[in-house]
């Protein structure tokens, strides 16, 4: 498996399931990102085309870092975002097994990125993660909505975040925080609580990208009417040949 260069690499991904693709790449220390499917998901990637020249959507919606295999045997990630099951809702950092992740209707687009850290790199990030997990470090949506500003106005995205709060980091701000205490500055110029997961994605600190890749819809869309033309047009000279007959 390659690791981490002086040159960033992207490695395209196909044919695997998320369960399949997250099994084979998670790794503790490597940053996941993942594109949903809800409201709240597509605003972020909306937003994100103030980093792009062309304005192209972004890819990513949220961060998250792998901390490994425990001992009942699944990987698992920490991440600072919002958890709704039944009436139980969490808001801000927490520890999730990647099983959440499985799911490919809720998150269609994953990525796993490997920064090639060492051991001591690796624990750091999870004792701090750890830290913000047991001091119930919150997910603050008016920090969001600081960073999206942030974005239509590019001199402030060195600048703290204007709606800062205390103990509060939304997703990618909670992982730029993380490599930020182990020397690594995944986003240099851009104040931590302004970072985004396209921000991430994009980073210079050297790293392999592992990318999943799907086939677009319209490609599956136009698959599906290549089968349904050749269904009626077998059906039609079928009746045709049975009409013939008589």
């Amino acid at each position: 498996m390659p690791t981490a260069t002086s040159v960033n690499q992207t490695i395209e991904v196909t044919g695997l399931s998320n369960r399949e693709f997250l099994e084979r790449y998670a790794c503790a220390g490597r940053v996941g990102l993942s594109g949903g499917d809800t409201f709240v998901d597509k605003a972020i990637c909306r937003a994100e085309r103030h980093l792009d020249a062309e304005e192209r959507w972004g890819a990513w919606s949220h961060a998250f870092l792998f901390q490994g295999e425990r001992v009942d045997g699944q990987q698992w990630v920490i991440e600072s975002d919002l958890q709704f099951h039944r009436k139980h809702i969490r808001l801000g950092v927490q520890e999730n097994r990647i099983t959440k992740y499985f799911d490919e209707k809720m998150y269609p687009t994953l990525a796993v990125l490997d920064f090639g850290l060492t051991e001591a790199q690796v624990a750091l990030l999870l004792r701090e993660g750890l830290e913000l997990v047991a001091t119930r470090a919150r997910y603050s949506l008016r920090e969001l909505v600081g960073t999206l500003i942030a974005l239509h106005r590019p001199e402030l995205r060195g600048r703290e975040n204007l709606l800062s709060r205390e103990r509060s980091l939304f997703c990618s701000a909670f992982v730029q925080h993380l490599f930020r205490t182990a020397d690594l500055d995944l986003t240099p110029g851009v104040q931590e609580k302004n970072t985004t997961p396209e921000d991430i994605s994009r980073t210079a600190v050297p790293h392999v990208t592992y990318r999943l890749q799907r086939k677009p819809v319209a490609d599956k869309l136009a698959k599906l009417k290549k089968r349904l033309r050749r269904g009626v047009g077998a059906r039609l000279r079928l009746l045709k040949r049975r009409a013939a007959s008589h």
